[in-house]
């Protein structure tokens, strides 16, 4: 059975690649300011309605890219108020997402940059998954635009996310090019304009793309270290073979930090697997205590593994000896659990893919 070709989404155009395509039918440059203010500031995702914009414009667009938004299959609410969102696109293939909620009314949306993941951490759900897809830059930013239009909708219209983490299935330097594009469009004040401090980029720690990272929008870069010797590492993220703690450090050193920045490292905490005090001095051996910020992730249990989470007094005492040795040094709230929403637990329930384009959007 032959694949079906869809088009290009407008999602997935950088300002200066929608600005190209606009000199390429004849328009003027400005005409892209106006398609990006419909779209990320008007939210109005249907042509139609751009009052603006010159009608052979609009039409060149519609012949050449696709407007279609991803479509919210299913939304889950926990008792702390994280909403878990399954993502459809147009291919029935479903990633999930995450709202959560804190404090200042903040919303973080944790976006997923690939259909499964392809690196297979032990303790990941979402890697048991393996690798389907990459995400198209417009299937990435479609997710924010999805979940802001269900929130305006079924929420609130002043309902609205305030940051983005690139933390939920998949691996996004994997996927290098589209979750740049995407990181683009997210800081880009003419489209959605966040501050580059409130979008965060976790990476399992692909070398050679960290290598690239001063070709990429200076946004947060946040580390997946889960432990401070190689033998445990590996255990936990296959890609340490490849990529073994002397050869990541040795590349995280070279990531241009803005003043006042810090490089998050994101430490897994297992019960009586990496939780021990010889972990801790391992650490405070490893990272530079000046520009290093360890947020610890109490391990989330999901049906079929066999790790278990540690003790609160446990994940204290890892946390206070930590402060000891000079680190700052967080928890990571546990959001979500109950609706398998939280960090690690991702994976997309297959079965709501069933006749997912034949209803209208949750």
């Amino acid at each position: 059975m032959q694949k079906k070709e869809f088009k290009k989404l407008i999602y997935s155009l950088s300002f200066d690649d929608l600005a190209s395509f606009l000199e390429s039918v004849g328009a003027k440059k400005f005409v892209a300011k106006q398609v990006f203010d419909w779209i990320y500031h008007k939210h109005q995702y249907d042509p139609e309605n751009w009052s603006n914009v010159p009608a052979k414009v609009k039409e060149a667009l519609q012949a050449g890219f696709d407007f279609t938004l991803p479509k919210i299959v299913w939304e889950g609410l926990s008792v702390d108020g994280t909403r878990k969102f399954l993502v459809g696109f147009r291919d029935g293939r479903t990633v999930e997402t995450v709202m959560i909620p804190a404090k200042s009314n903040r919303k973080t949306l944790c976006i997923s940059s690939q259909v499964g993941c392809a690196i297979g951490c032990t303790f990941c759900h979402t890697g048991t998954m393996g690798l389907t897809r990459h995400l198209e830059a417009g299937e990435i930013v479609g997710q924010f635009l999805a979940v802001t239009k269900f929130l305006k909708e079924k929420v609130g219209p002043e309902e609205r996310l305030s940051n983005i983490v690139y933390m939920g299935q998949g691996e996004p330097l994997h996927n290098f090019e589209q979750a740049k594009i995407s990181a683009m469009i997210f800081t880009d004040e003419r489209a959605l304009g966040l501050s580059q401090r409130r979008v965060t980029l976790s990476t399992s720690g692909l070398v050679p793309q960290i290598k690239k990272l001063d070709d990429f929008p200076p946004i947060n870069i946040a580390i997946s270290l889960h432990a401070a010797h190689n033998d445990i590492r590996t255990e936990l993220m296959p890609i340490n073979q490849a990529y073994d703690l002397d050869r990541l450090l040795s590349a995280i050193k070279e990531i241009p930090l803005k003043a006042h920045r810090y490089i998050t490292y994101e430490y897994l905490l297992i019960d009586k697997y990496n939780d021990r005090k010889e972990d801790i001095e391992a650490l405070s051996r490893l990272l530079p205590k000046e520009v290093s910020k360890i947020n610890l992730i109490p391990f989330n249990e999901y049906p079929e593994s066999s790790f278990k989470r540690p003790s609160i007094s446990r994940i204290n005492w890892f946390r206070d000896e930590l402060e000891k040795s000079g680190y700052t040094c967080t928890i990571r709230t546990t959001k979500g659990s109950d609706i398998l929403a939280a960090c690690g637990q991702l994976k997309s329930e297959m079965e709501k893919k069933v006749n997912l384009w034949s209803e209208k959007p949750v």
